[in-house]
């Protein structure tokens, strides 16, 4: 799994934030995505990587203009993780 983090300038309300994360979904394969218009940044958790390229056309298309484009290893959190190899 990856985490990326995507800066977003454009974003004013929760209306916005949900425009993005339903672009996203749409778009790509993803797991998870969460946006915030206060922080200027939305988080997609997905299976593998997204090319940045293609992140910034589907914003684009949106309405929204990305700043930057971030991504990490990503490793689950739960309860049971401290178990795990």
């Amino acid at each position: 799994m990856v985490k990326i983090m995507v800066r977003i300038e454009g974003m004013a309300c929760g209306m916005c934030e949900a425009h993005i994360n339903e672009a996203l979904r749409n778009a790509f394969q993803v797991k998870k995505v969460t946006s915030s218009h206060t922080k200027k940044q939305t988080v997609i958790l997905a299976e593998k990587d997204i090319p940045e390229q293609d992140l910034k056309n589907v914003v684009a298309k949106a309405g929204y203009d990305v700043v930057t484009v971030s991504s990490e290893p990503y490793k689950k959190k739960g309860l049971f993780s401290v178990f795990r190899g």
